[in-house]
């Protein structure tokens, strides 16, 4: 009886020593998990100030995009503007004339003008009121220097004789130039040449005119004052056989004219 009751004391004692064992081990395990739980939360700390510092980060960026308009709103000096001189023309005032006489052989739509070398095909083109043109003396190296030499057929022909955005000097267009030059006396002198006319009447050519003594054709087909006169067709008619013409001769002054329409004279035209 006595064993028995001291077997059933032992039996109580391990009994009781197990179940302390698993309470300290279930509240080392709570421990553990809270431990665990405590890194998870540092973690997620960690975590988001990650994600905190991130964020800063993308704030910056906006930042260095905003300084890109101030580079771009800098632009590059802009060049003077060249101002391009054209070698063709001379301003006379208001006005832009070519700086020497017509020198073409086809209309402005690209007809040929008939060349009338011999006295008989001059006298033919200007009975039949035709389009003719020469060179003074029927030589081509006066061309450069004096043009050539126009009946007035060709001056008035529809197909226009001036180039494109060109136009023939009209009677308003010489009384305007005239009258910038102080005048008809006073003009011719400085239109003409300072050299190439006969007996020492050259002139001053201060307007840049540069009107040459280029002579002219006479309706039988002769050639004339080649070095004593400079004279130009004008597109407006004076009689039913005769047209306005404008010449310069030995005198200083600027004349205006009526003359046969047969005869071969200078062209000059304006930029308009």
């Amino acid at each position: 009886m006595e064993k028995a009751k001291t077997i059933l004391r032992a039996v109580c004692i391990i009994v009781l020593i197990f179940s302390f064992g698993n309470m300290s081990g279930q509240t080392k395990s709570v421990q553990t998990t809270s431990k665990s739980s405590q890194t998870q939360t540092k973690s997620a700390q960690t975590t988001s100030k990650s994600t905190t510092t991130k964020a800063k980060s993308t704030q910056t960026k906006p930042k260095s995009v905003q300084t890109k308009p101030k580079t771009s709103q800098k632009s590059p000096k802009a060049e003077p503007v060249k101002k391009v001189i054209d070698p063709t023309i001379v301003t006379i005032g208001k006005q832009n004339w070519s700086k020497a006489n017509l020198n073409v052989s086809t209309f402005r739509n690209g007809d040929s003008i008939p060349e009338a070398r011999t006295n008989q095909e001059w006298v033919a083109a200007g009975a039949a009121g035709k389009p003719a043109w020469s060179y003074y003396n029927n030589d081509p190296s006066n061309g450069p220097k004096y043009g050539k030499l126009y009946n007035w057929y060709a001056v008035n022909d529809p197909r226009e004789l001036a180039p494109e955005g060109w136009s023939l000097a009209n009677d308003a267009d010489w009384a305007e130039l005239v009258h910038f030059l102080g005048g008809q006396a006073a003009a011719g002198t400085k239109m003409k040449t300072t050299a190439g006319w006969t007996d020492g009447y050259n002139g001053t050519n201060e307007s840049g005119f540069g009107g040459f003594p280029s002579g002219y054709r006479v309706e039988n087909g002769s050639f004339l004052n080649l070095g004593s006169i400079g004279t130009w067709w004008g597109p407006e008619e004076s009689k039913t056989l005769e047209a306005v013409d404008h010449y310069l001769a030995r005198s200083g002054s600027l004349t205006r004219g009526s003359n046969p329409k047969q005869r071969g004279e200078s062209v000059r035209c304006l930029r308009k």
